[in-house]
């Protein structure tokens, strides 16, 4: 189940784009094997309260374009579900958060001269691979971790522009 929650007014958060962000949580979740459904929260906001957040979680005093919240731990993909991380009403994988500031998906669609739209399906397959375990502290992670980015994009005919 994905719950998107929109605090922002810099883009029509319509069916389209809403079909766009599903595509990509569920073409990631299938790309990495994840054959239970997940329980996935997302909240659209602005620079500004991303600004707060990036704050107050990482210590972090600026804006950034995406947070990943995940609730399980696990290394490239390898994820470890324990008992409670099985919603026990629903049997749903509770995968954790995403949060995405349309304003800076605006600003780095513009600088890489593509559409807002495959800005966000990017920012979310980035995240969705965070909840899953993937991360790019090291050269070699982030080579991972770029790749398997492409590739969720590219089977969704999300290329950049």
């Amino acid at each position: 189940m994905l719950e998107i929650n929109n605090e922002q007014n810099k883009v029509e958060v319509n069916n389209e784009l809403k079909k766009i962000i599903i595509d990509v949580i569920n073409e990631t979740l299938k790309h990495e094997g994840i054959k239970k459904p997940c329980e996935i929260s997302m909240l659209l906001t602005d620079n500004e309260n991303i600004k707060k957040l990036n704050k107050e979680f990482r210590n972090i005093d600026r804006a950034t374009d995406v947070l990943s919240f995940p609730m399980l731990e696990g290394k490239n993909g390898n994820i470890i579900l324990n008992e409670d991380d099985i919603d026990p009403e629903n049997g749903e994988i509770l995968l954790g958060d995403i949060v995405i500031s349309v304003e800076r998906a605006i600003e780095q669609a513009e600088e890489f001269g593509h559409s807002v739209q495959r800005e966000i399906a990017y920012l979310t397959v980035h995240s969705m691979l965070h909840l899953l375990g993937y991360d790019h502290e090291t050269d070699d992670d982030k080579i991972i971790m770029r790749s398997r980015e492409e590739e969720i994009l590219k089977n969704l005919n999300l290329l950049r522009e």
